[in-house]
């Protein structure tokens, strides 16, 4: 959520930067947040005096006691503080759970350049890499090509786990193998730290990420445990400095890590065919920085610089989209998906996506910066280097010969051993 006192000191920037989302909702919020804000606080103060009178009454009543003195007084008020302190903590629970709810619906300012949008429809595109392939004879999809060459079961798998899993087979497997090991060399060259979290996640940390709807939508949630499985490999990552509190010198912290994902997938596109494409599993290399907030769109760009050099390096084309303010989280400023080219869709299709989340996730987990005698909230970035469910769609597509053959990109031959895939 956004710092309360960010949100008190920036009022200004807040409703000129809600109004570029075109949403009256979110000026009612924050003239609500404001005023519940103001409410709780006043509660507290109020409870701080009376337990301030109940100590000093108390004191009293002792002194009085030891220099044998009338205390019937002085008692009866000491006796009336504890039900008026009940009182006041029972609305101050109140209005904080109304403050609550209305603060988790206040979003994070936008970055100046994001545009108005009502959905991902009005995305705007922003670049565009790499030569389209030409082919001279009929293509195949990544599913038809693949099932020809007996390197994936979707049928099994459905058997298995129903729908929305795969079963990877002989050089196909590999090749996943491959993405991942030179994901991993490729960010490794970079000094970022590689780790490999957890794949479950408590829920608390995994709601600083998220929201009720996305969770509902997306999370596999443990029967009986306070654990979920995890939706993707930023939620880990984002809980390692939980309360956590940095040195400036210490300060970008930039991480890697290799899991695999899991995604309930529930929704308006959900999991209606079979393929690669959108599964409930897959696997995934995370880019992810803690940075003081004064680098923090100087790291966006680096991260995006990081993906969009590892799938040149492939030489599978792209775009980048910048996403409107109807595609955007509450809890990111700006956010751009790397959309990889796929010749038997003729359009482009989301492998990868960034966002600056600026201090909105840090604020949930308590993770800060000491500067001199002071401490502010740091600001958090992930990135996807690769998922490769759908990096093997754009390589099998992309890379397809005449014969049903597929041919391996050149960075990723020394990992598999060989040039094509028949």
């Amino acid at each position: 959520m956004l710092e309360p006192r960010f949100i008190r000191e920036n009022v200004d920037l807040l409703r000129k930067n809600y109004k570029k989302r075109k949403d009256d909702s979110l000026l009612k919020a924050l003239d609500e947040f404001l005023k519940l804000d103001e409410g709780v606080r006043k509660v507290k103060v109020e409870i701080d005096e009376l337990r301030r009178k109940r100590n000093e009454y108390s004191q009293k009543v002792n002194k009085l006691r030891k220099e044998g003195k009338e205390i019937d007084d002085i008692l009866k008020k000491v006796k009336a503080i504890p039900d008026k302190i009940r009182k006041k903590e029972l609305d101050f629970e109140e209005k904080g759970k109304k403050l609550g709810w209305v603060h988790a619906k206040l979003p994070n300012p936008i970055h100046n350049k994001v545009k108005f949008g009502k959905s991902d429809k009005d995305n705007v595109e922003i670049k565009k890499w790499g030569k389209i392939p030409k082919f001279s004879f009929e293509i195949k999809n990544h599913i038809e090509l693949l099932e020809n060459l007996g390197l994936v079961d979707f049928d099994v798998s459905a058997t298995i786990s129903g729908k929305g899993f795969y079963v990877l087979k002989g050089d196909l497997a590999l090749l996943n193998q491959a993405l991942l090991q030179y994901a991993i060399d490729f960010m490794g060259k970079r000094k970022y730290v590689y780790i490999e979290p957890p794949l479950m996640i408590r829920k608390e940390i995994l709601f600083a990420a998220l929201n009720q709807d996305e969770f509902d939508q997306t999370i596999y949630s443990i029967d009986g445990e306070d654990l979920c499985m995890i939706g993707t490999s930023e939620h880990p990552i984002l809980g390692l400095h939980t309360k956590g509190i940095f040195d400036e010198k210490d300060l970008p912290k930039k991480y890697f890590s290799y899991t695999m994902c899991f995604r309930k997938e529930i929704g308006s596109h959900g999991i209606n065919e079979k393929g690669l494409w959108r599964t409930h599993q897959f696997n995934k290399v995370e880019q992810f920085i803690f940075c003081d907030p004064s680098e923090s769109w100087e790291m966006f760009d680096e991260l995006l610089k990081n993906t969009e050099d590892f799938f040149q390096s492939l030489e599978i084309p792209y775009r980048l989209v910048d996403s409107c303010t109807g595609d955007l989280s509450v809890w990111k400023a700006r956010m751009i998906d790397l959309e990889a080219w796929r010749p038997t869709t003729k359009d482009y299709g989301e492998v990868t996506s960034l966002s600056n989340c600026l201090s909105f996730q840090a604020q949930s987990l308590g993770i800060k910066v000491r500067k001199g005698n002071e401490k502010e909230l740091v600001h958090t970035l992930n990135n996807t280097c690769v998922a490769t469910s759908r990096a093997l769609v754009a390589i099998v597509e992309n890379y397809q010969q005449k014969d049903g053959s597929i041919k391996v990109p050149k960075k990723l031959v020394k990992y598999l051993g060989k040039k094509v895939i028949k």
